[in-house]
């Protein structure tokens, strides 16, 4: 569904929690691993019945295939697909409506470098390389700037009973948040459910409290350089999400990837790639993104205005925390 955009690996997430065994009516761990929103996932929980830990995963699986319906670019019939066709969705879903409100406020918290409008550049960028010999600096200018013309989140306008575009050949992407959200919602599902211990990787990821012997779960980040590696550095998740974007997760070129800076229509290149930790995957997911595009000069006024969020922040010679 989603462009993968991060290499956030899971190393043995708590890897002493997986050995502990059930003992009388303690919650024994259930593990699911598969492929969800175009990627590989995991969602890892305790719970004294395994016959309903594994219904509950059934459940959460439902409503990641319901919201796909949703904000899905690959599915011709999902919501999406059909406002950027027309330019226009009545009765539109609640979670459309929803998310597209939350992504216009991280569009204005990052002064526009937030913006889900940017479709327009990947498809100019998709087309442009698409072709045998394409010159791997991008696009000419005057293609770039008619597809920036395209682009400005606040022209979205959304209400409960109708999206509307506010110009012909506008398109909204949501893969800079839309995995976030969907993995809160799943982590919603399960707390409701009663659990307290419980892993979701679905591209993002989220923590519901610790593991059950008491220890964080533990998160690797990678090398932008080398992201079938080994992680360079290991975060410690209890209670929250985490969420990495990196131009390296889709290169259309040694010169261009999929994270375009809408200022300038261009990839941005100010960073390698960026974590986030915030109390939801909604705000990791749209942070980190907002992050690899913003300047670094307003990178830490970016990251105070999502309350309790921290960040690292990868280039070739330097890794830099922020909120540490």
């Amino acid at each position: 569904m989603l462009t993968r955009r991060r290499f956030l690996t899971i190393t043995a997430a708590a890897a002493g929690v997986a050995a502990i065994p059930a003992v009388g009516g303690a919650a024994a761990p259930v593990e699911w691993r598969g492929t969800a929103l175009g990627a590989e996932a995991l969602m890892r929980l305790h719970h004294p019945d395994a016959a309903l830990a594994w219904r509950l995963i059934a459940d959460c699986l439902a409503e990641v295939e319901r919201l796909e319906s949703v904000f899905s670019l690959h599915r011709a019939d999902s919501a999406l697909c059909r406002l950027n066709r027309d330019g226009m969705l009545e009765a539109p879903p609640l979670d459309l409506v929803v998310l597209l409100n939350e992504a216009k406020r991280y569009g204005d918290l990052s002064d526009g470098a937030f913006d889900v409008t940017v479709q327009p550049l990947w498809d100019l960028h998709a087309r442009h390389f698409a072709v045998p010999g394409a010159d791997p600096s991008g696009p000419l200018e005057e293609a770039v700037a008619a597809a920036r013309a395209l682009v400005d989140y606040r022209q979205i306008d959304v209400g409960s009973d109708r999206i509307a575009l506010g110009r012909r050949g506008m398109a909204v992407t949501l893969n800079g948040i839309a995995q976030g959200y969907i993995t809160d919602r799943v982590a919603a599902r399960l707390r409701a459910a009663g659990l307290e211990h419980v892993l979701i990787h679905l591209g993002e990821t989220r923590a519901l409290g610790s593991g059950a012997d008491g220890r964080p779960w533990s998160v690797g980040i990678a090398d932008p350089s080398a992201p079938e590696r080994l992680p360079v550095r290991t975060i410690d998740l209890a209670d929250g999400a985490v969420a990495t974007s990196g131009g390296y997760g889709t290169r259309f070129s040694a010169h261009c990837h999929h994270l375009f800076d809408p200022a300038t229509g261009r990839s941005a290149d100010h960073v390698d790639a960026v974590t986030v930790l915030a109390p939801t995957a909604t705000a990791a997911d749209a942070l980190s993104t907002a992050l690899a595009v913003v300047p670094p000069s307003e990178a830490s006024r970016l990251l105070a205005a999502g309350a309790g969020a921290r960040a690292i922040m990868q280039t070739r010679d330097r890794v830099r925390s922020l909120g540490w």
